[in-house]
């Protein structure tokens, strides 16, 4: 589908990366790895033509259709979800015209022999054989479809983009790329606005996708989850390998000690040899074997370590001072955005050196109590912050609140005090920024790097309570792993709104749910919630089939009836107790599922179709119990 070779992108006379070849073929899932400022994004700008390479060659196969999932989108104002969705149908949407313009006239006109109206008919039937062929009769469902997949609800359909955020967009732009079935799909970080349930859902969506994937994501349990093989960026080599990432990252080691280990021979070899040319050059008879050794050795192939990109944050949270026992809380909080009510009646209580994650679908209030915690947006209800409680927050969008057009040092000099003022230079050393880096303004830097200097910002004010708004957005891996390993050490409370898993993971002792405007306490971590989430849902089925087991199934004496009610009554029962044993059968391996997830989450959930299978057994049993209380109604009406 592709070949790069020899690939290489300047910036400023300074090479980005340099000698990049490699072959992207059918069914390729890779994973574009690296640290910010690596170039992945860049590299996914070249492939998808958007910048120019300043050298090497790129071969597409003939008409080979690319879609790019940018960072940066704009949509046309004006139009609604569907709407926007629908482009990207182009070709449909543009004989649907076609088609109702012929359609039109052929109702008007009545000159059914002349040739203009022979002509219609034969365009009627080529459109109409075209529309068919690009799935024209199928497209709506499909786009409700994604659309419900990526979290939007039907109600939502006909609402205009320009009232949904920035990640909600996001969705819409990444169902447009999904509908339009292309044969190379380019994602950059397609995970950073989604909820943990969407994530699981573009998962299974992406492992039988049919084309080629590239994609640039830090979440590695999705890069785990999707990726079949992982191209690493680093000092501006790539690395390529036909492995998941952490599986990359097993073979990358061995590969490495392998190199270490035969470096060191040769060195001992050359040593040797090195020893030897040395005491022969001192005897006149063995000058000649001297030379021999001597060209022997300039043919040899130095043997070179790969290089690895060590550099990394430098993050320490420490408390200001001790808070009371109760550091927030809240009674009867609510809020609304107009007509919209996010939350209702919330009761919440946080206990000092609590250690919290705030997990649900987009839209139901995290970021909201975020917030209204550090005083940022008017509620109802009651907040009150504990004695001694002093908050740091990081905000989800950093670009609100870093001024554009000020350097990095000038962003940090005017937010430190008369005691930490002294100490800018090098807490922005810590953070990687170092040198004319400091001299950036902050539109010029990435998503990372603006993460990146919004926790160093965030340290030189006091907190011992940490409200963290999706901190890991855009960090790469590293920078993950380093902010984790701090908020592990950190002894004050921490608040994590956040959709990452992995992150998560052995961070909060207990999760918030958020759902219809309440919040539930799951006290567990993230995988005793997603083990809950899921057992609840079958609750909920169960308790669907309890009440309809429950209906009244009492009939008249049979003597009362008719022989041909008999029969039919007879039939409806029998139709009943089938029913009845699908539903009981469909109940148990549900049930086995969700054993099955709480047992060993992540091995189950990365079998083939696994969740799909799940929600097509929920489904069948929704089904059937409609289908169920219909027949029921019948044998009530023939009784």
């Amino acid at each position: 589908m592709l070949n790069v070779h020899n690939l290489s992108v300047s910036f400023a006379g300074s090479d980005l990366f340099s000698g990049v070849t490699f072959k992207l073929n059918k069914g390729d899932r890779i994973g574009l790895i690296g640290k910010n400022g690596a170039g992945k994004s860049t590299l996914l700008k070249v492939l998808s033509k958007d910048i120019e390479t300043t050298g090497g060659t790129m071969a597409f196969d003939k008409e080979v259709r690319i879609g790019f999932l940018r960072q940066d989108i704009d949509f046309v104002e004006g139009r609604t979800i569907l709407e926007e969705a629908y482009q990207a149908f182009e070709e449909i949407k543009q004989l649907e015209g076609k088609l109702e313009i012929i359609n039109h006239e052929l109702v008007e006109r009545t000159d059914y022999e002349s040739e203009y109206y022979h002509d219609l008919m034969v365009n009627l039937n080529e459109f109409s054989h075209r529309y068919e062929l690009l799935g024209g009769y199928n497209y709506q469902g499909n786009t409700e479809k994604i659309l419900q997949g990526l979290g939007f609800q039907r109600e939502d359909f006909d609402k205009l983009t320009d009232t949904f955020s920035g990640g909600w967009r996001m969705r819409i732009e990444l169902a447009k790329l999904l509908l339009q079935e292309n044969d190379i799909l380019l994602l950059d970080e397609p995970t950073n606005h989604l909820d943990i349930e969407s994530i699981i859902w573009l998962e299974n969506f992406l492992k039988v996708y049919s084309g080629a994937i590239v994609l640039v994501s830090h979440d590695k349990m999705f890069l785990d989850n999707v990726t079949n093989r992982t191209i690493e960026i680093s000092l501006g080599k790539i690395y390529d390998y036909k492995k998941p990432y952490s599986q990359f990252l097993l073979l990358r080691g061995e590969i490495k000690e392998k190199q270490l280990q035969a470096q060191k021979n040769q060195e001992k070899e050359i040593k040797a040899t090195q020893v030897l040319i040395d005491k022969f050059r001192a005897k006149a008879n063995k000058a000649t074997m001297a030379q021999s050794l001597i060209k022997r050795l300039d043919k040899v192939e130095r043997i070179e370590v790969d290089d690895d990109d060590n550099a990394v944050m430098n993050v320490k949270f420490q408390i200001s001072k001790e808070p009371g026992k109760i550091v927030i809380e809240a009674e009867n909080l609510s809020k609304s955005y107009g007509k919209k009510h996010v939350l209702e009646d919330v009761d919440l209580l946080i206990e000092r050196n609590s250690k919290i994650a705030f997990v649900g679908q987009n839209g139901q209030g995290k970021s909201t109590l975020a917030k209204i915690m550090v005083g940022e947006i008017p509620h109802g209800g009651h907040l009150k912050l504990g004695h001694n409680v002093e908050i740091g927050y990081f905000a989800q969008n950093q670009s609100e609140y870093l001024d554009a057009e000020k350097t990095v040092l000038e962003i940090m000099e005017d937010a430190a005090t008369d005691t930490n003022r002294a100490r800018v230079r090098d807490m922005l050393g810590s953070f990687l920024f170092s040198g004319d880096t400091v001299d950036k303004k902050a539109k010029m830097l990435s998503g990372g790097e603006r993460n990146r200097l919004a926790l160093c910002k965030l340290l030189l004010s006091p907190f011992n309570v940490l409200i963290m708004d999706e901190p890991t957005n855009h960090l790469d891996i590293a920078s993950k792993n380093v902010l984790k390993l701090a908020l592990k050490k950190f002894e004050g409370t921490l608040i994590l709104v956040s959709h990452d898993r992995d992150f998560l993971q052995g961070l909060a002792t207990t999760v918030y749910g958020f759902k219809d405007k309440v919040i539930k306490e799951y006290l567990g971590d993230i995988d005793f919630f997603l083990e809950q989430h899921q057992m609840e849902n079958l609750r909920e089925a169960e308790k669907r089939t309890v009440v309809a087991k429950k209906t009244d199934t009492s009939k008249k004496d049979v003597s009362q009836i008719s022989r041909v009610e008999d029969k039919e009554l007879k039939k409806l029962k029998n139709q009943l107790s089938k029913i009845e044993t699908q539903i009981d059968n469909l109940e148990r391996e549900i049930s086995e599922m969700d054993e099955a997830l709480v047992k060993d989450y992540e091995a189950t959930s990365t079998k083939p179709n696994f969740f799909e299978n799940y929600k097509a057994k929920k489904s069948k049993v929704e089904k059937l119990m409609d289908e169920w209380a219909e027949i029921e109604e019948k044998t009530e009406n023939c009784a």
